[in-house]
């Protein structure tokens, strides 16, 4: 038997918070190996600007904003995908905020947007597209966790929180959907600048995340792409429930000097 193909040629994925950051670096990846993809969030011109992107690899792309909140805008962009794709065989679920405050005085209402958008927005997200992943008999579904998921982070309690949660969520619905014929995974990334943590790395915090990276330095968004790649396709077809580590060694650490 011929090994699996990293080619998602003939695929369709949907990548929700696609359009800045580590998803939209994953959604370009999954369409430069092969798959028509809708790469999706709330404003609608970035959503058009990636969808162009997207065309430029000679993918096929969508125009559908959603937001995580709103299970009837998820609803809709799983049937715009439908229409526009034949099917929705990939789901990244890549949306997230988080905030730096000490926990004694974090709010409530800080704490339930958190664990709002990264966790019931990625089981949301998943029920919609699950459901007609499952009743195809085929899927494959990529939540993005966090080093945050292991280990604590320093005064993002509700953000750990979440991205703790959200791995125990992977493996929950990879023990129910597959044996259904849909592969839950997730990937971690470890510490890759973005607009969502660019200001929480320009601090002391950044020079100590450096000081336990043994490659020395932090991650390029466009690194994540390969464990997306491979967790979508038939290469990764024994592999669920896995909680895939993209740190540069992070957590492999001790002391490091």
């Amino acid at each position: 038997m011929p090994y699996p193909p990293l080619d998602l040629t003939g695929r369709a994925a949907v990548v929700i918070g696609g359009t800045t950051g580590i998803g939209h670096a994953i959604a370009l990846g999954l369409a430069q190996a092969g798959a028509d993809v809708a790469a999706s969030s709330r404003r609608a011109a970035l959503v058009s600007q990636v969808a162009a992107e997207i065309e430029a690899t000679g993918r096929r792309a969508l125009r559908c904003p959603s937001d995580v909140h709103d299970r009837g805008s998820l609803e809709h962009l799983l049937k715009e995908a439908v229409a526009a794709f034949g099917k929705v065989d990939i789901l990244v679920n890549c949306a997230g905020r988080t905030k730096r405050a000490p926990t004694l005085d974090f709010s409530e209402a800080d704490w339930n947007a958190i664990l709002e958008t990264n966790l019931t927005g990625a089981l949301r997200a998943s029920q919609v597209f699950g459901r007609h992943m499952l009743e195809h008999g085929y899927g494959r579904i990529i939540h993005i966790a966090s080093i945050a998921s292991f280990v604590a982070l320093f005064e993002v309690a509700a953000y750990a929180a979440s991205k703790a949660a959200l791995a125990s969520l992977t493996k929950s619905l990879a023990l129910e959907w597959g044996p259904r014929g849909v592969n839950v995974n997730a990937i971690a990334p470890g510490v890759f600048p973005t607009d969502l943590n660019r200001s929480l790395l320009d601090s002391p915090r950044g020079h100590e995340f450096l000081s336990r990276i043994p490659l020395k330095r932090y991650g390029k968004v466009e690194e994540l792409c390969g464990a997306a790649i491979f967790l979508a396709s038939e290469s990764a077809s024994y592999v669920n429930g896995e909680v895939l580590v993209v740190d540069g060694g992070f957590l492999a650490g001790g002391v490091n000097q």
